[in-house]
Formats: C-alpha cells, sequence, structure tokens
C-alpha cells in the first residue's frame, strides 16, 4: 500500500496541486486546488493509487461501486476490478445526482462510494441517499484525496445512528472560504471554476 509521502509525490510530480483562485464543486473558494484527474490521465499512477485505496475494503464484500461523474468514474472502475465488483456512477441532472443509463442497485447490494477527491462530502451524501433509496447497503466510503479535515462524516440508515469516516489515500489540510469571507475575491484574484457544478450546465451525453 502507498504511504502518504508517496501518494504526495505523484501528485506534485504530474502537477496535480494547484495554486490560484478557485472556486470548489461546494461553493467554496480556495487558494489551492487538487486536480486529480491529470494523475489519473496516467494509468499506471491510476492503477497504483487505485490498488492502494482498495486495501481499505478487501474484507467488506463489495459488490457494487459507486462514484459521482464525471471526477470519481475512473477511480470506480479500477477499485470495482481490484475488489472484483461492478461500477456504476450518478450524474447530474439538473444539479442532482441521479442514475441514467439503466444503472440499478439492487436491494441489500453491498455498496462501496468512491471519489477522486473530498472537501465537504456533498456528492458523497447525495449518492448514499441513492443507494439507501434502492435498499442497497453503503460499506464504506473511499477517496484519493480527503481535503475535508476530518469534517466529511457520513451518516447511515433510516435512523441515522451509524456514523463512517472515509478512508484516503492522502489528506491535505486546504484552506477554504465562502464567497462572502474570501480575500482573495477582496484581492480580485481571476476566479476559476474547475470542475465546479456551476459548470455542469446539462448532464453528460
Amino acid at each position: 500500500m502507498l504511504s502518504q509521502k508517496e501518494v504526495l509525490s505523484i501528485f506534485r510530480e504530474k502537477g496535480a496541486l494547484k495554486e490560484g483562485h478557485f472556486e470548489l464543486s461546494s461553493g467554496l473558494h480556495s487558494g489551492e486546488y487538487v486536480q486529480a484527474a491529470l494523475v489519473l490521465q496516467y494509468p499506471s499512477y491510476a492503477d497504483k493509487l487505485c490498488r492502494s485505496l482498495s486495501c481499505y475494503f478487501e474484507e467488506e464484500n463489495v459488490q457494487l461501486v459507486i462514484s459521482p461523474a464525471i471526477g470519481g468514474i475512473i477511480v470506480g472502475q479500477k477499485v470495482a476490478e481490484v475488489l472484483g465488483a461492478r461500477a456504476i456512477f450518478a450524474e447530474r441532472v439538473q444539479g442532482k445526482l441521479v442514475l441514467r443509463r439503466g444503472f440499478d442497485i439492487s436491494y441489500g447490494e453491498r455498496t462501496l462510494i468512491v471519489e477522486d477527491v473530498i472537501t465537504t462530502g456533498g456528492s458523497v451524501r447525495e449518492i448514499i441517499e441513492i443507494v439507501e433509496a434502492k435498499g442497497g447497503i453503503v460499506v464504506g466510503v473511499g477517496c484519493l484525496v480527503d481535503r475535508s479535515e476530518g469534517r466529511a462524516v457520513f451518516s447511515l440508515g433510516k435512523d441515522k445512528k451509524k456514523v463512517i469516516r472515509p478512508k484516503s489515500l492522502l489528506s491535505l489540510r486546504l484552506q477554504t472560504y465562502s464567497k462572502q469571507d474570501c480575500p482573495l475575491c477582496r484581492k480580485g484574484l481571476p476566479l476559476s471554476r474547475p470542475g465546479s457544478r456551476k459548470d455542469e450546465k446539462k448532464s453528460y451525453l
């Protein structure tokens, strides 16, 4: 299994840790951005990272891996391959994550949710709702990079009494701001929206 130091080295080598003024998918602003796609474009690195992530879930008897489009699709496919599960993804339609393309979840199906990067965990919470509405069983949440600083905690079940935290290969402490409190906005720095939900004006073809 790759160490955090090794994972950080890979992301730095491939220029996946960006500096500037970014609006994240959560709507928060940050001076730093993790663009995992710059690493995942290399199949050998995608394979190494996802095999390491899969190690956390080897004993969970995972039957299905589900990810949010687009960022989590490659991670989901690779992790599912290692775990011997099938892989599907949810995508946004009018701002809401839904299942399309004939994808479905069977009642009682043991389901793992995976992402490339987790900041607030909003997309994961939406997918938990999808899985549980179908009668699936969420057995874990995994991501390559967790930049939530421990704030991404997920409640499961009808009573929401079971709580799980994501398993990640790399935890990063990157400062985020609300739009109203963003010092980068006050400085007038140009804003970039890489992967922002606001840019997803229609569902993928």
